[in-house]
């Protein structure tokens, strides 16, 4: 490059007796000055082009330094050859108003005011001139169409539309007398109604900005007075001199008629509705002893209520156990109660249904263990210390018993027996005692029917040994049946045998003695009938 430019230079130099004519070698976008020293020409590239002068002179692109710099704010910039021409932006104008400008001259871009424009944002709207631009919003009376606050006519389809309040609105024991109009500031006037006087308040009403009809106070009362109070009722229509009530929300009308009315002699009739609170068709139920239901119904004195019953009973020991049973009632009666056969034992889910007011109401309950019924027991006397005992159990497989025990109780002088003792505390061991002790537990899986059981066989039932009894000792067998379901313990016992104390050797040395005395006898009668029979012959 160093090589390229000493040519040109060499080349633009002047030959030894040779006059160079400077103006003669500039660029066409150039002009030719004199030097400020005053001892030549030079070249110089015009206003809007760059470069040497002489061999080049392009355009200069003013606005690549920024519109704002150089043409001001608010402000587009347009290059053009060799030259630049500026233009304000929407919302502005030249102060010198003219659509283009170079700012050589002061010329600036400032706002322009678009509301000074009359009826810029249409009908009912008013105009906020911003910087640059502006918006609309609508005045009071007017309310925004097809759009949102603020908005621009330009860009938006919002405009403003007169609020309108519809028909006047109608005040109780009046009627409308005339009416302006129904848009925003429109009045009505009202009078009262034929049978009824002003007592107070305004009688005009404006149509507000809120599209409502405000401003009426007008107070009408019949000539019988105010409206007769009913408790927990309110008034649903009032027309001159007859006045139509209704029960509040909560109650319902139980009996009378819900007219009053205005009679001519001024007084009112007064209506004789009574309202009273409104409660579930079944209420306060409750189950009384495990077994019977009671609740309160609601409903009209005279009215018979059909009531579906059902109840589902399960048990969390038996899983294969489900107790699924219906009942129905008819009555009349606000007071209930119905008995149900519930299962001992049992979680049982109720519910009541009123058909007619298609209510059902539902609740739980937990059946207690009773106490079992007493064994069925065929009671017998013994002499004989291996008695056999007979049980028969009921064919009912829901009966709660859980097994069987049987005690031995020697008899004695004073005696005492609490059938819910809990026995001798070690069955197993095989000493004899003088109070009572358990003998044998036999569980109901296995009992069937019908049990015979032997007293003093030597084997062990239930972990209990069955300990032979004593010979010459006297005792009672009880048979006591237990039910046991989680902590609850519930018995029954029967006296099932009696055993006698004389024992087997004792029985056969006195029947010997007896015979022996028996032989004794005959022969003496047998000698005596023979003296006898010898003496008459």
């Amino acid at each position: 490059m160093i090589v390229v430019f000493l040519l040109c230079v060499f080349a633009g130099v002047p030959t030894a007796g040779q006059t160079l004519d400077v103006c003669a070698t500039c660029h066409v976008n150039a002009r030719c000055d004199d030097k400020a020293d005053g001892s030549g020409k030079v070249c110089n590239c015009k206003y809007g082009f760059v470069g040497n002068g002489r061999t080049y002179c392009q355009d200069k692109d003013e606005c690549q330094i920024g519109a704002s710099r150089i043409c001001g704010q608010h402000t587009t910039c347009h290059n053009t050859y060799g030259s630049y021409f500026c233009k304000c932006l929407s919302g502005y104008s030249p102060s010198n108003n003219m659509d283009v400008f170079i700012p050589n001259d002061g010329t600036h871009c400032q706002d322009i005011d678009e509301c000074r424009i009359s009826g810029q944002c249409g009908e009912g709207g008013q105009c906020r001139n911003m910087e640059g631009s502006f918006e609309c919003s609508c005045q009071l009376g007017y309310r925004v169409h097809n759009g949102a606050e603020p908005f621009h006519p330009d860009t938006d389809k919002a405009s403003c539309k007169v609020v309108d309040c519809g028909q006047p609105a109608s005040v109780e024991d009046t009627v409308l007398l005339s009416f302006t109009g129904t848009t925003y500031g429109s009045e009505a006037t009202f009078v009262c109604d034929e049978g009824f006087i002003w007592v107070s308040g305004d009688n005009i009403s404006v149509c507000g900005a809120n599209g409502l009809w405000r401003g009426s106070t007008i107070v009408c009362e019949a000539k019988c007075g105010p409206v007769p109070f009913l408790a927990n009722s309110e008034v649903v229509w009032h027309k001159r001199s007859v006045v139509i009530h209704r029960c509040v929300e909560g109650y319902h009308s139980w009996r009378g008629s819900n007219v009053s009315v205005c009679g001519v002699s001024g007084v009112w009739q007064e209506a004789t509705l009574r309202c009273i609170e409104i409660k579930p068709p079944i209420n306060h139920l409750n189950i009384l002893n495990e077994k019977c239901l009671h609740w309160k119904a609601e409903k009209y004195e005279e009215d018979t209520e059909d009531y579906k019953v059902t109840y589902v009973g399960s048990r969390d020991y038996q899983r294969s156990f489900h107790d699924k049973r219906k009942r129905l009632l008819s009555s009349k009666a606000d007071q209930l109660e119905l008995c149900l056969n519930l299962l001992p034992v049992t979680n049982y889910s109720i519910s009541i249904t009123a058909v007619s007011a298609r209510f059902t109401a539902t609740i739980t309950t937990n059946t207690s263990l009773p106490v079992p019924p007493a064994p069925v027991v065929y009671y017998r006397e013994f002499e004989t210390p291996i008695p056999t005992l007979r049980l028969r159990r009921s064919a009912n497989t829901l009966d709660p018993i859980s097994l069987y025990q049987v005690f031995v109780l020697p008899i004695e002088e004073i005696m005492l027996f609490d059938c819910s003792s809990p026995g001798r505390p070690d069955p197993s061991r095989k000493s004899k005692s003088s109070s009572e002790y358990i003998t044998a537990q036999i569980r109901l899986t296995q009992v069937g029917t019908e049990m015979n059981f032997t007293v003093g066989d030597g084997l062990y039932y239930g972990g209990f040994y069955n300990a032979p009894l004593e010979n010459g000792r006297n005792y009672y067998i009880i048979l006591r049946a237990v039910s046991h379901w989680k902590t609850a313990l519930k018995s029954s016992c029967v006296l099932w045998a009696k055993i006698g104390g004389t024992s087997y050797v004792l029985k056969v040395s006195s029947l010997s003695a007896a015979a022996s005395v028996g032989l004794v006898a005959l022969a003496i009668l047998v000698g005596y009938s023979c003296i006898w029979f010898f003496k008459r012959t």
